[in-house]
C-alpha cells in the first residue's frame, strides 16, 4: 500500500470514527440513539453519579443516566431504560445508587419489584433508597484510624518495668499470704475431688441427686395429677353446659325454676289468707278463744301434775283423766 495522503487521511478517519465510538459509549452518547422510556428517581445524595452511568437490575445493564437535576432539595435522577427491558421494572421497583469499586464507579440498581405489580410506564418515579456515603464511612475509618494512633502514642516512653513494677512489688510484699492462700485453694479443691465437705458432697454424693431426682419425679406426678383432675373439672363443666348430669339439668332444665315459682306463689296465697284470717291456721294464729282454751287446759294440766308424787301410775292417769273431762 502506497503511502500516500489518500492513504493517511483513511486511517485518520478510521481512528477518529473509533475514538468517537468509544467516547459515546463511555458517557452512554449511544445510549441516546436507541429505542426506549424514561423513569425518574430522588435521591438525597447521589454519591458522584454522573450523567452515561449504567442503570443495572441483577447485575445486568438494562439502561443509562440521562440526566441529574436539582429539585426541591432533591436530586431527581432520569433514567432512560432499552425497549427490549419494557416492562421488567415495576412502579414498585427500589432504585438505589450504588459503587464498584472504591474509584467512584457508581450505577444505578433497580430490583425486580413484586410479581403482580404493573410495569413501569414512560415518566414514572420509582421508589429510593439511600447508600450509606463513601465519604462519611472514610471520615469515620479515618477517626477510629486517628484514636488508635492516638491510643499508641499515649504508650510511647513507658517501659514495661514501670507498668509491670508496681505487681511485682505488691506479690513480693505479700508472698507469704499468697503462697497460704493458694495452699488453702490447693487443699479444698483436693478435699472437694475426693467427695469430703459440703462442696464436695455436692459434687459427688449420689444420694443428692437421687434426692433431686425424686422430688423431680414427684413433682411431675402432681402436676399429672392436677392435669387431670383439670381436665375432668373441664368434663364435669362441658357436661353441665350441655345440660348433661343432676348439676346440668339444674342449669339448663327450666322444671325445676317453673315448679318452684308456683310453690312460692302457693306459700304466698297461704301466707295473704292467714293474715287475712282465713283458713285453719289464720285461726290457730289469730283465734283468741282457741288461745283461752289453751290457756285453762294447761291451768287443768298443772294442777292435776300437783299430786303426782304421792299417787301411782293408774291414780295418776285417773286423776288427769277427771279433771280434764
Amino acid at each position: 500500500m502506497k503511502n500516500t495522503l489518500e492513504t493517511r487521511l483513511g486511517i485518520f478517519v478510521a481512528f477518529a470514527a473509533i475514538a468517537a465510538v468509544l467516547i459515546l459509549e463511555t458517557v452512554g452518547g449511544v445510549g441516546r440513539f436507541q429505542r426506549g422510556y424514561r423513569l425518574h428517581a430522588l435521591f438525597g445524595n447521589v454519591q458522584e453519579l454522573k450523567v452515561g452511568d449504567r442503570v443495572k437490575m441483577a447485575g445486568v445493564e438494562i439502561g443509562r443516566v440521562e440526566g441529574l437535576t436539582l429539585t426541591n432539595n432533591k436530586v431527581m435522577v432520569t433514567m432512560k431504560v432499552q425497549a427490549s427491558h419494557q416492562g421488567e421494572v415495576r412502579t414498585d421497583s427500589v432504585a438505589t445508587v450504588k459503587f464498584v469499586g472504591l474509584l467512584g464507579q457508581n450505577f444505578v440498581s433497580v430490583d425486580f419489584g413484586t410479581p403482580g405489580a404493573l410495569p413501569a410506564s414512560d415518566g414514572s418515579f420509582l421508589n429510593t433508597q439511600e447508600q450509606p456515603d463513601m465519604s462519611a464511612m472514610m471520615q469515620k475509618i479515618e477517626a477510629v484510624a486517628t484514636g488508635v494512633e492516638n491510643l499508641t502514642k499515649s504508650f510511647t516512653g513507658f517501659k514495661v518495668d514501670d507498668l509491670l513494677g508496681p505487681l511485682t512489688d505488691f506479690i513480693r510484699a505479700n508472698k507469704d499470704p499468697l503462697t497460704i492462700s493458694i495452699s488453702n485453694l490447693q487443699v479444698i479443691s483436693t478435699q472437694v475431688a475426693q467427695g469430703h465437705g459440703t462442696a464436695g458432697k455436692l459434687v459427688f454424693d449420689e444420694s443428692l441427686y437421687n434426692s433431686a431426682l425424686s422430688s423431680v419425679k414427684n413433682l411431675n406426678d402432681t402436676a399429672s395429677q392436677i392435669k387431670l383432675a383439670v381436665a375432668d373439672a373441664r368434663n364435669l363443666l362441658g357436661q353441665a353446659e350441655s345440660g348433661q348430669g343432676t348439676i346440668g339439668k339444674l342449669i339448663k332444665d327450666d322444671t325445676l325454676y317453673r315448679e318452684t315459682t308456683e310453690s312460692l306463689k302457693i306459700l304466698k296465697e297461704i301466707l295473704q289468707k292467714a293474715n287475712q284470717g282465713h283458713g285453719s291456721v289464720s285461726k290457730l294464729l289469730n283465734d283468741q278463744h282457741l288461745y283461752k282454751h289453751a290457756m285453762l287446759t294447761l291451768q287443768k294440766v298443772d294442777k292435776a301434775t300437783e299430786g303426782l308424787e304421792d299417787q301411782g301410775p293408774l291414780s295418776v292417769l285417773g286423776l288427769i283423766l277427771g279433771r280434764l273431762f
